[in-house]
């Protein structure tokens, strides 16, 4: 359940995201609301299987250094995802390659910083739950 909860949390973090930004880039509810619907879905859509192929380029790693260098892999090309499928919804809601660009840049970026800031809480909160069936036995 609690996965469940989260999962629609960090769609409706990077939907408010995604529309604010292309508000603010268009001025435009329309372009904003195109935005958060397509954009999120499709990149939430694309991640399980990025984050499978990442898992399974981890698991080879044997030694610390690789792992941490798969993780850093993970997360630029994470990255080059999220730019590319804001540049492509940008640029074919609006014709725009230069909304689309900046867009490209700019979403991914915010997503990046603040998503990670975002499971951080959900992580604290699992951890209060299952500690609270502990206390209560104890």
């Amino acid at each position: 359940m609690i996965t469940a909860a989260k999962k629609v949390s960090q769609v409706a973090a990077h939907t408010g995201i995604a529309f604010g930004l292309m508000y603010v880039l268009t001025g435009s509810v329309v372009f904003g609301g195109l935005a958060a619907v397509l954009e999120p879905v499709v990149n939430v859509l694309l991640l399980p299987f990025h984050e499978r192929a990442w898992h399974k380029l981890r698991a080879r790693a044997v030694q610390a250094r690789e792992r941490y260098a798969a993780l850093a892999g993970e997360k630029v090309s994470q990255t080059i995802m999220h730019a590319a499928v804001a540049f492509l919804m940008l640029w074919w809601a609006t014709g725009s390659m230069a909304v689309g660009g900046l867009a490209a840049v700019l979403e991914p970026v915010l997503n990046v910083v603040a998503l990670p800031y975002h499971d951080r809480l959900w992580d604290k909160l699992e951890l209060r739950l299952a500690a609270q069936p502990a206390a209560a036995a104890a």
